[in-house]
């Protein structure tokens, strides 16, 4: 054969050995692939079915499994598993004051200033439930992204507020000076009595413009995300059992487990746990 084809001997054996070599290479590939669809399945299905290929990636790195956002799309498609994609979110529970706020934006949209305890954004929102609306007030952190305080009620007033402000406040223990508070400008936040909490706690107060919701975006989306991935997801016949269902998604599931693309796709308490490392070192240096 070697003669009729006109090759070497040491050519044909050369080619063979490549064939021999890209047939196990193949088969190689096949059960990597294998054991990449079962990881992104269990990480996607331990993410209660949210989680798409940016987070999936990020858990699949941390694993010490190195593999292209790309790919994990495309094992995603094949297997017929999918995030869920946040829907535009259209804030409702704004209540303008009949007196108009002479309470400054000290944010300007900067709601990410580099340092922790320097902006605390809130906000409220309704969740339904078959008893009512449940009312929902949030703190949190504009650098970590974290949940720092939450008070759910039947009625939202400026005493939901204060109990979530208070309990972000208890949290933190001391803030330093200059922290500040900001939200929109209904009645619940532009109040005499939250203005009297936030001087009793040196806590600064900011309010967005009227009728700009991108003045406390970074407040609203944590309300797409919750809604998205979490609440809609079932239906709620009462209040008590929504409003423990909601504590612990916040304090188990954001704030420790979900991985957050704005601060390098971890979860904000391990964000925190990194800065508060880095500036150990940092003192240590010093």
């Amino acid at each position: 054969m070697s003669r009729l084809l006109q090759v070497s001997r040491s050519g044909y054996y050369k080619w063979a050995q490549v064939q021999a070599n890209r047939l196990r290479g193949d088969d190689s590939r096949q059960r990597f692939l294998e054991a990449l669809d079962k990881h992104i399945h269990d990480i996607w299905r331990k993410s209660d079915e949210v989680y798409g290929a940016p987070r999936i990636t990020a858990e699949l790195v941390e694993k010490g499994i190195m593999v292209n956002r790309k790919t994990v799309a495309k094992c995603m498609r094949m297997m017929g598993i999918e995030g869920i994609s946040p829907r535009a979110f259209v804030p409702v529970t704004t209540i303008q004051s009949k007196h108009k706020s002479t309470l400054p934006d000290l944010v300007k949209r900067l709601f990410d200033q580099g340092q922790l305890n320097r902006v605390w954004m809130s906000d409220i929102t309704y969740l339904r439930t078959r008893e009512g609306w449940l009312y929902l007030c949030v703190i949190r952190d504009g650098h970590s992204r974290r949940v720092l305080g939450w008070a759910m009620d039947s009625v939202q007033d400026s005493h939901l507020v204060e109990r979530a402000l208070r309990m972000a406040y208890t949290l933190r223990g001391d803030v330093p000076d200059g922290l500040v508070f900001h939200a929109d400008r209904g009645t619940q936040f532009t109040s005499e009595q939250l203005w009297n909490v936030c001087q009793q706690l040196s806590i600064a107060q900011s309010v967005g413009r009227t009728g700009v919701c991108f003045d406390n975006a970074m407040a609203e989306s944590f309300w797409s995300t919750l809604k998205t991935e979490f609440y809609d997801q079932k239906k709620w016949p009462a209040r008590d059992a929504a409003r423990k269902a909601v504590a612990r998604w916040i304090e188990m599931v954001y704030n420790r487990r979900r991985r957050h693309s704005a601060i390098g796709m971890i979860s904000p308490v391990d964000f925190e746990a990194r800065f508060a490392d880095q500036d150990d070192k940092k003192k240590a240096a010093a």
